[in-house]
């Protein structure tokens, strides 16, 4: 149940992917342009990042389970208040206590995992929580594209409001993995969290959420406003990023526990610079096709390398100190945090994307033109 419950957690994490392909809709329905939409982005994100760390150390001080559902019920209230702000400003309000609720969810989700499994089950466990981020933001798309069809952009949140009361009511069943008592609990040390093998997973992690975040952010600009496709085909071409990248944590799971961590990162990242390569050379008339398969071609390699990197991070031992004693439970809280440390490089690097493409946008002028840029690629012939 712990496992299933971080999985639907991230799964309602992940739909908020549906709000992407709604970018043009509410430019248009608040008269503001690509480069004051990205605050809808960053917003949310930055609050997010913060929470996340902070909501993994909660959850050794609270419990997993209790900062999850407090996730939960935040965000069945923003989803809410969605469907009555009356201005963009008010709008950015509620995406920062979105962002809280998001942060809690992600940032204790992982820790329902570790502390309900065994190390050895580690990579399956996350694998599947993995998973449910990954379906929501893979079918999020599609769905946010039917329903800006449908309703208007303040569908993509109303949809969640069942779904949520839904994952509450599971949260509500589930029991609270055993963690350590509060009598030995402590603050988060500098050495918890500064220790070569999280650093080195948690850079990983920024330019590889770094990289691909251009995707999240600009093609739904590409596909609906460049290219002239209706919000419903653009979700089903936009929901190929993320949809690989939920079929890919499974299998990289796997893949993780039998042959190790270093080779599934190494192929993700390749798989990745290549997915970004092919985006890089989409044009005005390349073949829809071979712009799907470049986007998920993106997102399986994220798929690919994130399941061993936070794996890598959580195996690391737990800082030491040859005079003061540990805790018995201190190898599974010191995973813990590595794992919400390397969360909070990732949505760093997804924060600092729109922030950098609104400045190229600025100078630019230009969404392909920008789009190019970010990949770090010149604009070729196109296919």
């Amino acid at each position: 149940m712990p496992v299933l419950l971080a999985a639907a957690g991230f799964l309602l994490v992940g739909l908020d992917g549906s709000l992407n392909i709604a970018f043009p809709a509410m430019a248009a329905a608040f008269h503001v342009g690509p480069t004051t939409i990205r605050w809808v982005i960053i917003c949310y994100v930055g609050t997010y990042s913060v929470t996340a760390f902070a909501a993994g150390v909660l959850a050794d001080r609270l419990g997993a389970g209790r900062v999850v559902r407090a996730g939960l019920l935040l965000s069945l209230l923003c989803f809410f208040a969605f469907a009555i702000v009356p201005s963009f400003g008010v709008l950015l309000v509620v995406r920062v206590l979105q962002g809280v609720s998001g942060g809690l969810i992600y940032g204790a989700a992982p820790a329902l995992v570790t502390l309900a499994l065994p190390s050895s089950r580690h990579g399956w466990g996350l694998g599947w929580a993995s998973f449910g981020l990954g379906l929501g933001l893979g079918v999020s798309p599609l769905i946010g594209g039917f329903l800006v069809d449908a309703f208007g952009w303040k569908g993509v949140f109303l949809y969640r409001v069942p779904i949520a009361a839904a994952i509450v009511a599971l949260a509500a069943w589930t029991r609270e993995p055993r963690r350590a008592s509060a009598a030995t609990w402590r603050m988060v040390a500098p050495a918890d969290i500064f220790r070569w093998p999280v650093i080195h997973a948690g850079l990983l992690a920024f330019l590889a959420n770094f990289a691909q975040f251009a995707v999240w952010l600009l093609a739904p600009f590409y596909l609906v406003t460049e290219r002239g496709v209706s919000p419903a085909l653009g979700g089903l071409l936009f929901m190929l990023t993320p949809l690989a990248t939920a079929v890919a944590a499974p299998m990289s799971g796997r893949a993780t526990d039998g042959w190790g961590r270093r080779g599934p990162m190494v192929l993700g990242l390749i798989v990745e610079a290549a997915g970004l390569a092919m985006v890089a050379r989409c044009g005005a008339t390349t073949p829809l096709p071979l712009v799907g398969a470049a986007l998920a071609l993106v997102g399986f390699g994220l798929g690919v390398f994130q399941v061993p990197n936070i794996a890598q991070a959580m195996a690391a031992p737990p800082s030491a100190s040859r005079s003061t004693p540990r805790p018995s439970s201190a190898p599974s809280r010191s995973s813990s945090r590595s794992c919400l440390a390397v969360n909070t490089f990732c949505v760093v690097g997804s924060l600092l994307m729109p922030v950098i493409m609104g400045k190229m946008l600025d100078m630019i002028g230009s969404l392909p033109a920008a789009f190019t840029c970010e990949t770090g690629l010149y604009r070729r012939p196109s296919w």
